[in-house]
């Protein structure tokens, strides 16, 4: 039997059942969840709040909040979109209780290749500079909702019960923050 999965033939099992055996008492089951989803989590959090600590602690209160509530999910299935917007309402709440909001460093883990050319590398660490202010001007929900759909490739009606919202208003917020990311980043098209 192996520890990440749970079978004794090493095939990875499902999220839904995984969380059906978290549910269940198996703390083993829920470990392998936390692997599957803490780095998108941690990026997630890390692209909203703009500051590791707070990522890391949105993260660790985001699993041990979702541990504690498992039982409180009607369908195993829905266990993603549940993780989600646990993670965005709590970055929601972080970045409510300070004002103003921080610059959004998206440049996290990936640097530009060793081997590139150094003119190319510093376009790109520019490109990246300004999308970060670009995104640091969106609203709160309007950056969740474009990190959201466009970083972690969520659905609209996934993004509107992470925000507690409508699918409609989840587009506006959408429309509107990629017109502003449009024309602020007009000069690298």
């Amino acid at each position: 039997m192996t520890a990440a999965t749970g079978t004794g033939t090493g095939a990875a099992l499902d999220d839904a059942t995984l969380v059906a055996r978290a549910r269940d008492g198996d703390v083993r089951a829920y470990e392998e969840l936390v692997r599957r989803y803490q780095t998108p989590i941690y990026r997630l959090a890390l692209r909203m709040l703009d500051s590791a600590g707070d990522a890391e602690d949105v993260v660790q209160d985001v699993f041990l909040t979702v541990w504690r509530r498992l039982e409180q999910l009607r369908e195993d299935a829905a266990f993603v979109g549940w993780l989600y917007r646990t993670a965005t309402n709590r970055c929601l709440n972080v970045l409510r209780a300070r004002r103003p909001v921080a610059d959004v460093d998206l440049d996290t883990t990936e640097t530009p290749r060793g081997d590139a050319k150094p003119e190319h590398a510093a376009e790109v660490s520019a490109q990246m500079a300004a999308l970060t202010r670009a995104l640091a001007d969106l609203t709160p929900a309007q950056r969740a909702c474009w990190l959201l759909r466009e970083i972690h490739g969520r659905s609209y009606d996934e993004i509107a019960q992470a925000l507690d919202s409508s699918p409609t208003a989840v587009r506006g917020r959408i429309f509107r923050a990629r017109a502003q990311l449009a024309e602020v980043m007009q000069p690298w098209r």
